[in-house]
């Protein structure tokens, strides 16, 4: 693993959208961004920065997860590394908060077969000297493991395979002790349950919690082809439906990211539904971004969206043309977006019935790949941007 130092990136078109080089390679394409720093390293399905370290969790092993030090983020520096127990998992989210750090064990079918003794769930480290990260607790679960979730510092609030239930459900675990972690409420959409005689009326495929987001007392949890719901969880040991919208149909892609706003725009509660452009139902165009006002929790509208200007939505594209994941943590009215092949995208909800893309930046092709594939972003507190590709490499960007 190298890291390289830039501290001038110039922008290179010889195309409206795509820039290549004399022997047709894609190259850096960039508008309003400039490249601080890269860490040659392997790709991640997440990345956070916690106190001047990065966490990077990888999308497929062995390789569980990296931390680097970016305190000097001209100059990050891999200090640690984790690796899987088995063969053909993944740890590929990460999440980090007084001094603990939780990862997922995951098997998924573009891994294969699971490694012999494999179970998943998650791992829980403390992370108070980053260098040395001390495994606290391995929490077990049936099935496949624990997908993506968000964590508080205190509770998490995960995805995972439960037996008796069809694909993974939402789940509120305690970490007060960390060593000794406690489920404290769970919530199923409706038709998973199997144990219980639920029948679903969609293809088990869809049913599947992706992650909630909290926000006070409410729970914005992306249900995959099912959906997604607004969770009420004043009672965190009963959590309860405020509402819920289905996506069968009409639309063809995933409901990957439920994201509240932490303030008023032009007067509303505004949440953002980040559609991802993988696992399709039907041939369809890229997947992008609505926008919904939830004042009134129990009828949420949508009244806007945002797509890229030049991707058309009605013409079939391959995956991950589009929209995958936005920053979790909202700093202002300018959200970073990783779009997949698009690569980061600056997404202005100033005004939020026309939103609009302010800069962007996509990386190379890394090494190996046809096509740049931004997965995951992630924003620190002075504003630099941390861009992980799915494939291999992490950008450490910054507004100009």
């Amino acid at each position: 693993m190298t890291i390289r130092n830039v501290s001038v990136i110039k922008t290179r078109y010889l195309s409206k959208y795509k820039t290549k080089n004399c022997a047709g390679e894609l190259m850096v394409q960039a508008q309003g961004i400039k490249e601080v720093a890269y860490v040659d390293c392997k790709g991640g399905g997440q990345i956070e920065v916690v106190n001047g370290t990065a966490y990077v969790g990888h999308t497929a092993g062995p390789e569980a997860t990296t931390i680097i030090d970016v305190k000097d983020p001209k100059n990050p520096k891999i200090v640690h590394q984790l690796m899987c127990a088995h063969e053909n998992v993944h740890a590929h989210k990460v999440r980090v908060a007084n001094d603990l750090m939780i990862t997922n064990y995951e098997s998924i079918d573009y891994m294969g077969e699971p490694g012999p003794g494999f179970r998943g769930g998650l791992n829980i480290y403390d992370v108070s000297n980053p260098h040395e990260p001390k495994h606290i607790h391995f929490w077990e679960t049936a099935g496949e493991g624990v997908h993506r979730y968000t964590f508080d510092g205190r509770y998490a609030y995960i995805s995972p395979t439960v037996e008796g239930y069809i694909g993974h459900i939402c789940m509120i675990m305690d970490l007060a002790d960390p060593t000794n972690p406690q489920e404290v409420g769970r919530w199923h959409w409706p038709g998973q349950w199997e144990a219980g005689g639920e029948v679903p009326d969609i293809p088990r495929e869809h049913l599947r919690c992706h992650h909630g987001i909290r926000q006070g007392d409410f729970l914005y949890v992306s249900y995959w082809h099912a959906g997604w719901a607004i969770l009420d969880i004043s009672d965190m040991t009963n959590p309860v439906c405020v509402s819920r919208q289905e996506w069968k149909p009409p639309y063809a892609h995933p409901a990957h990211t439920a994201l509240p706003i932490p303030f008023k725009l032009k007067g509303m509660d505004v949440m953002l539904l980040a559609d991802e452009d993988v696992a399709k139902k039907e041939h369809a165009g890229p997947a992008f971004i609505w926008l919904y006002d939830i004042g009134d929790k129990a009828n949420p509208r949508a009244f806007a969206s945002f797509q890229l200007d030049h991707l058309d939505s009605g013409i079939p594209a391959p995956n991950m043309t589009g929209c995958h994941q936005p920053v979790e943590v909202v700093r202002s009215t300018e959200i970073p977006v990783a779009w997949f092949e698009q690569g980061l995208r600056i997404m202005d909800i100033a005004n939020p019935h026309a939103p609009k893309e302010v800069a962007h930046y996509v990386p190379d092709a890394p090494k190996g790949a046809e096509r740049p594939l931004s997965n995951d972003v992630f924003q620190d507190d002075d504003g630099l941007i941390y861009l992980i590709d799915r494939d291999w490499g992490l950008h450490i960007l910054e507004r100009s």
